[in-house]
């Protein structure tokens, strides 16, 4: 498979894994139907400030492996805009680089180098939030969407790469340029595309009256082609007919027909037009009397859904079960066979997408909330990509979040089904609060004409880190912070268990192993023997963390018990 190579790659390709871990600071609570009350409103709705890939590394511990759906629309790199991200990366090449505005400069490779340092970290955490039925959207245009795709084939797979959008931009027509750009992209990767499911949506401009939005499918399963080589079928006593009575003699020529198909494989048009045979060709004579075969005809063509016809037949051609369709097939007045599949789902999405919004008219929709901002998504696109894959309980992440345009439309999708989907923003600019943040009570409240959604969500900071410099743990974090972080560490799974006077140190129970954190901010702790009843709850294993031990490791083993010591064995990722 072809892999990028770019100057730093090596320094960034694991720099996730180097990244500091922060916790997150609640400033305050935002409720539409109580703008007083600032306290934590616990609805998963999140927006955070701060550097995206501390953000991002932050929320794996709750949130690694559980996100539905993820939308960003990173920098372009155009040459024309601003972009600053200090990822902090400890070599001269990478802190010449990043930690700068990119700001318009001739097309040199510095550029697009300096803007894949910035995105593979973050990919790389992004992936790991991932559920393995989710999938990522991310726009982009053709300053970067070739090295785009290569970065994703080699962090998401290329096996996962779903499709690549091409979204027809309305709107810039007056471009004076001697060709006209009139789109963009946006490519779609699944965590395991063996596991996703693209939902039943249809494309918003598909016309009322399209048979595509009907509840049944009707067609003829008959298909000639190279791709489809010629079998036969024999349709027994009893196949149903759309007409009471037909008679219909055998084709004469069907012998030499299958001659002549053997020599190339499939029936061609030449052949056709030579034997004169409609299709299906007719073995024997095809007699119907009372809507049914009243005996046997064996037919002669390439098919389609001939695995299905097949499972039909040896059903007593009765209708069939097909994903949740009645799938029944049948000899149309002109006996042909056809397929009739109802109550079907709805389903159609293009590769194109088109008049789904503009940029300039979601401008005018911001002014009108009092948000100034350029060049925002449309939300009628972002709630189309959103409801391909997201179900009504899904968690959506946008952690390029500009205007927060991503938790417009789940909003928006929520009202719409009564949903629960719960957004995460992240924003690391200054206007987080005042254009984000606003907007997104605007759209809970309700503006110019739009009934307000309802709803809450939660505002967060960046906080301290988790460790000090010295590799020692910070005091000024929470213990409930630290509990979670180490659980995580040990399990890969969030820890909802709540704590209790009981089992003061048990974090949970996990596969059998028991966790427990004896660890007290203000004094050093020492697993002994008199402290031995920190174990509180029956399992096959124990794991305890604690600042020293004085227990025998002999006791130890036969105890099942496995001691490891704070900081030292506390891992970090």
């Amino acid at each position: 498979m072809p892999t990028l190579t770019w100057i730093g790659k090596e320094k960034v390709v694991n720099h996730h894994l180097e990244v500091p871990y922060r916790v997150l600071e609640h400033r305050y609570g935002y409720r539409a139907d109580n703008a007083e009350d600032k306290s934590f409103t616990g609805s998963g709705n999140m927006i955070i400030h701060g550097d995206n890939l501390e953000a991002l590394k932050a929320l794996l511990p709750e949130y690694e492996g559980r996100v539905k759906c993820i939308y960003i629309d990173p920098p372009y790199n155009t040459g024309n805009e601003g972009w600053v991200y200090n990822d902090n990366v400890n070599h001269p090449k990478i802190q010449k680089w990043l930690g700068e505005v990119v700001g318009k400069q001739e097309e040199d490779f510095t550029r697009h180098d300096k803007w894949l340092c910035m995105m593979y970290p973050r990919l790389r955490l992004l992936q790991r939030l991932l559920s393995e039925d989710g999938a990522i959207f991310i726009s982009i245009d053709d300053n970067e969407q070739a090295n785009l795709k290569l970065i994703c084939d080699e962090i998401f797979g290329k096996k996962n790469f779903v499709e690549s959008f091409v979204w027809y931009i309305d709107g810039h027509t007056d471009n004076q340029d001697v060709i006209t750009k009139v789109h963009e992209y946006i490519l779609c990767y699944a965590k395991e595309i063996t596991t996703l499911k693209i939902n039943d949506v249809v494309d918003p401009n598909t016309p009322p009256d399209s048979k595509i939005l009907n509840s049944f499918a009707e067609n003829s399963i008959t298909k000639n082609g190279y791709k489809n080589p010629p079998s036969i079928i024999e349709l027994p006593i009893g196949f149903p007919c759309e007409v009471e009575t037909l008679n219909k003699s055998k084709h004469d020529a069907v012998m030499q027909l299958m001659d002549d198909v053997a020599s190339v494989g499939f029936i061609t048009r030449e052949m056709t037009k030579r034997y004169k045979i409609s299709y299906p060709a007719r073995m024997d004579d095809m007699s119907v009397k009372d809507y049914v075969l009243e005996k046997p005809c064996r037919v002669y063509s390439g098919w389609m859904n001939n695995g299905k016809l097949k499972k039909f037949i040896e059903n007593g051609c009765k209708p069939i079960n097909d994903g949740g369709a009645t799938l029944k097939f049948f000899l149309s007045k002109n006996g042909v066979l056809y397929y009739r599949k109802d109550g079907r789902s709805n389903h159609y999405i293009q590769t194109v997408l088109e008049k789904i919004g503009t940029t300039e008219t979601n401008k005018y929709m911001l002014e009108g909330m009092g948000v100034a901002f350029d060049y925002p998504k449309p939300v009628s696109l972002i709630e189309y990509l959103v409801s391909m894959v997201a179900n009504p309980n899904s968690i959506v992440i946008d952690s390029f979040a500009g205007s927060g345009t991503t938790a417009h439309a789940v909003l928006n999708l929520n009202k719409k089904d009564e949903g629960n989907r719960r957004f995460i923003l992240v924003e690391m600019e200054d206007y987080a609060e005042e254009k984000t943040a606003k907007r997104i009570q605007e759209v809970l409240n309700g503006y110019a004409d739009t009934e307000g959604t309802g709803g809450n969500f939660d505002f967060y900071e960046l906080g301290d880190t988790l460790f000090n410099p010295d590799g020692t743990l910070n005091k000024s974090v929470s213990e409930d912070r630290i509990r979670e972080y180490v659980y995580y560490t040990e399990t890969k799974q969030h820890l909802s268990r709540k704590r209790d006077d009981r089992n003061r140190y048990l974090l949970d129970t996990w596969n059998g192993v028991g966790y427990y954190l004896y660890y007290e901010p203000n004094q050093e702790t020492a697993f002994t023997h008199n402290s031995l009843n920190i174990i509180g709850e029956k399992a096959e294993r124990y794991i305890v963390y604690a600042d020293t031990c004085t227990i025998d490791k002999d006791y130890l083993t036969d105890k099942n018990i496995i001691f490891r010591k704070i900081p030292r064995d506390i891992q970090k990722f």
